[in-house]
């Protein structure tokens, strides 16, 4: 009877580390833990130093409710970095996804160098983005119209004059048109990727079947291909949304915000108000604006997703 015990109590230990359920439980674990603790610990901070007159150098303030908040919103700058935060975004994810999809469908066929261009398409994304950035900067002239690597190829393209070269960097507008294309250019390998295996997962048999009933051409994607491919390219474009709403590399590094204030987004606006200017509580108030809005963005996306699911 002693011996029959404890061997009951081990088949029992088995069986409970066996069930799906308690197995799946285990191995999540370590990264449930790993993400909170990278991210969510950081996440309740910043809520707590959003409502308190927290100033550089400390993690404590007196609480002081939602002032950081009014004062956030009454600032002509915030208002004008939010609605910025939302123009290069919605842009830059819409020549996105129009450029990923036709490189994607291009390359998709076989052809001679076909792994090469697909290396080459990769590569902005593979590279570390402060370095692209930075080259990028010189590229544009670093503010100096007379040193811009693409001035010079306009002028030899007879696109320009050199009595009247853009400054790409020191102009409101030219400054935001350069933000633009440098998160597109950086974005489009990623969103080619997922749109290729999009196209890759579409079984032969359908474009078969699509082609015995008449289906070609632009017919074929409107009713065959883009159905299928919708959940994906949604998941690209809400990776698309997520990390360019949340970047602050590219506009800092490109124009700090400038010139007079006319390119800051809420990454930059929060960098400057809660690190350069030591105002801890009204940069993470400022910081956390993006937070329901990329909530709701997400949650609207997957429902899309779901919905666009082809059974």
């Amino acid at each position: 009877m002693s011996v029959a015990a404890p061997r009951a109590s081990r088949r029992r230990l088995r069986y409970v580390a066996e069930r799906r359920g308690f197995l799946a439980t285990l191995l999540i674990s370590p990264a449930v833990l790993f993400i909170g603790a990278l991210v969510g610990a950081p996440l309740v901070l910043a809520i707590y130093l959003s409502f308190t007159d927290a100033t550089g150098g400390s993690l404590t303030g007196k609480w002081i409710g939602l002032r950081n908040f009014r004062d956030a919103v009454d600032n002509s700058i915030f208002r004008g970095a939010l609605w910025h935060t939302f123009l290069i975004t919605l842009i830059s994810q819409a020549v996105v996804v129009v450029c990923a999809g036709l490189l994607a469908h291009a390359l998709v066929r076989k052809f001679r160098g076909r792994w090469i261009l697909r290396f080459l398409i990769l590569l902005p994304w593979a590279a570390p983005i402060a370095l692209t950035v930075t080259g990028w900067y010189w590229i544009y002239g670093a503010g100096i119209p007379e040193s811009s690597i693409f001035n010079w190829f306009l002028v030899h393209m007879h696109i320009v004059s050199n009595a009247n070269l853009p400054n790409w960097l020191g102009t409101p507008h030219a400054a935001m048109s350069s933000i633009i294309t440098v998160q597109a250019w950086r974005m489009i390998p990623f969103a080619t990727v997922i749109f290729l295996a999009g196209i890759s997962s579409i079984p032969q048999e359908v474009d078969d079947a699509a082609a015995i009933d008449g289906a070609t051409g632009l017919r074929k994607f409107w009713h065959v291909s883009l159905p299928l491919q919708l959940p994906i390219a949604t998941v690209a474009v809400l990776f698309g949304v997520i990390f360019t709403a949340t970047d602050m590399v590219v506009p800092y590094i490109l124009t700090n915000g400038g010139p007079f204030n006319s390119t800051h987004v809420l990454t930059t606006w929060a960098f400057q108000i809660g690190i350069v200017s030591g105002n801890v509580g009204e940069g993470a108030a400022i910081a956390l604006f993006m937070l329901p809005l990329l909530a709701f963005v997400t949650i609207a996306m997957l429902v899309f997703a779901r919905k666009a699911e082809v059974t």
